[in-house]
């Protein structure tokens, strides 16, 4: 395994006037054990592909070697990636991503992602992850990563997963196609110069399954998002654009929403955003969200009117 520890910095006006505070952006990135040199290529091409990615948004990367002088008696890749997340910051607003490249297992009970030595479970990242209250994008491009979903969703947090259950085994395409969509224009959506992971999860998800249908094969993956907490996930194929369109029986938010607003780089308004200003924006986006669900129970004159408040105060915090 290869951990890749990857430090974004984007400056952001303070309240304070001629001040600066600094988000830093950690991203964590894991290349599991790959078993047969072919799929030894093709993680690496994953792994550069992040690493370009990472360099265009600006970012400090700082590798942490399989094998160091440094390195202590017994210790391994899962240990070394327990000591990194229980070092780093567990809260403020500065985000952090982890991305696991590689192979998955599902025994029925536990899902677990391949390295060197001994396996990550899913058990054991909800653990390490517990403590962490900062947003959170966990990306788990494996086969049977499903079941890491329920375990680690919460609030302020996406996960992703290259399949809908622990038994879809085969190896998953959704991870190279990730990596090719990483630079790809065609996923900016909504053409706004930056790409989410909401955009880069539906344009992965298109590609993996035109790769089957093109090959004349059973899709034998579904890539799922949740963001949205309650630990179900959400396929490419319930969205509408950039919208879910099914709404959950308890009146959770659909997914989507708030992967939409999470940039490896942000547009340049968000850059300029205090933590309190992308806190605001993530309240009044949510609300809108949330008031489109209702559109169809309210009258058209107090719909648009309650969207109407909620833009302007959104428009509010861009310059």
């Amino acid at each position: 395994m290869k951990i890749f520890l990857l430090c974004s910095t984007l400056l952001a006006a303070t309240s304070v006037a001629g001040e600066n505070s600094v988000v830093r952006t950690t991203l964590i990135l894991v290349e599991g054990a790959a078993g047969e040199a072919d799929y030894g290529t093709k993680f690496q091409h994953q792994t550069d592909s992040w690493q370009k990615a990472a360099g265009q948004a600006g970012a400090e990367i700082l590798t942490l070697p399989t094998v160091s002088p440094e390195a202590k008696p017994g210790e391994n890749d899962r240990s070394r990636l327990e000591k990194i997340l229980t070092d780093i910051p567990k809260e403020g607003p500065a985000p952090l991503w982890i991305i696991l490249i590689g192979h998955g297992t599902w025994d029925g009970k536990e899902a677990r992602f391949n390295l060197e030595g001994p396996d990550l479970a899913a058990t054991d990242l909800a653990t390490w992850l517990r403590p962490f209250k900062r947003p959170l994008t966990v990306i788990n491009t494996s086969s049977s990563s499903a079941p890491f979903i329920p375990l680690l969703a919460g609030p302020n947090r996406t996960i992703v997963t290259a399949t809908r259950s622990g038994n879809e085994r085969n190896y998953a395409r959704f991870g190279d196609n990730l990596a090719l969509t990483l630079t790809d224009p065609a996923a900016d959506y909504d053409q706004d110069g930056s790409v989410s992971v909401l955009e880069w999860f539906l344009r992965a998800s298109s590609l993996t399954a035109g790769f089957y249908q093109a090959d004349g094969r059973l899709l034998t993956e579904h890539a799922l998002i949740d963001d949205n907490g309650d630990g179900k996930g959400t396929p490419s194929e319930w969205f509408r654009g950039l919208r879910a369109t099914s709404k959950a029986k308890d009146n959770t938010p659909v997914d989507g929403s708030y992967a939409q607003r999470t940039f490896l780089t942000p547009d340049t308004a968000t850059q300029t955003m205090t933590p309190a200003q992308l806190g605001r924006r993530d309240e009044w986006e949510a609300k809108i969200s949330a008031l489109r669900l209702q559109k169809s129970a309210l009258p058209e004159a107090e719909y648009y009117q309650k969207l109407e408040d909620l833009l302007r105060k959104l428009a509010e915090l861009y310059p």
